[in-house]
């Protein structure tokens, strides 16, 4: 990953093959660093793995990228647009017009049918009733559910349940697809073709996926890699940690901690 350089001036354009760029991210939970310092950028179409331990602030930034949570610090540009500077309303806009999110919980609404759960994102932001229904089953059928259209989540086993999440990612065609850890809570086989559907609709309709992931052979679909530890570019932590220090010869520590 290119890291962006820490003292370039306050909201510099981004580079221009980079969609989706941020600079210098800082985000705390409670007065608990959630992120210090992190640049990262993503170009049209790319599959970028953001990986790390749990913990490591995977979320923390794909939710900084998407707009869902104001960083505290640095700048988050879409298509050379700041959303940093955003408001409340237009990031709100922008998450409905531009960009997908698939979390480990589908968070399928219980009252609707399962076409109806694909098709809300595109229904509330004014997608006539027959486009959205259209869409929402294309990518279930794509996804092997297209005998479950009219059934309620209820009826639904937990993989089956992250497949309409997906479908609903996708339905509306978006910039960009937050994966946040989509495969964690599946079975071998059903992460396979989850992840099939998900680089074949990027590859085939250039979406640019950012996916995080504390899996091996989830992350291997990618195209890069940005790996996260403790908050920081995993490079950075490591640069770091205390056995990134000289260490006193042995005798003199034993000698230090006789005194």
């Amino acid at each position: 990953m290119v890291a962006r350089p820490d003292n370039a001036p306050p909201d510099h354009a981004p580079p221009q093959d980079d969609l989706l760029w941020a600079r210098s991210l800082h985000y705390s939970h409670r007065g608990s660093p959630g992120l210090i310092g992190v640049s990262v950028g993503a170009r049209a179409g790319e599959i970028l793995a953001v990986t790390g331990p749990r913990g490591s602030g995977k979320t923390t930034l794909l939710r900084c990228l998407s707009g869902q949570l104001q960083p505290e610090q640095g700048e988050v540009w879409f298509n050379s647009v700041p959303v940093h500077t955003m408001g409340t309303l237009a990031r709100e806009r922008l998450r409905q017009g531009r960009f997908g999110w698939i979390g480990p919980e589908p968070g399928l609404l219980p009252e609707l049918r399962v076409w109806e759960n694909a098709a809300l994102p595109l229904l509330i932001s004014g997608v006539s009733h027959r486009a959205a229904k259209r869409a929402a089953c294309e990518w279930l059928d794509r996804l092997d559910m297209g005998a479950f259209t009219r059934k309620r989540p209820g009826a639904l086993n937990r993989a089956e349940s992250q497949r309409v999440a997906l479908a609903r990612a996708l339905a509306g065609l978006p910039a960009v697809l937050f994966a946040d850890e989509p495969t964690a809570p599946l079975h071998r086989a059903e992460r396979s073709l989850l992840l099939r559907t998900l680089t074949t609709a990027a590859r085939s309709h250039g979406i640019t996926v950012l996916l995080a992931t504390h899996d091996e052979e989830t992350a291997a679909v990618a195209d890069r890699r940005f790996p996260l530890l403790d908050g920081r570019p995993a490079a950075a932590a490591a640069a770091l940690s205390p056995t990134s220090f000289p260490q006193p010869p042995e005798d003199q520590a034993a000698c230090s901690l006789s005194a």
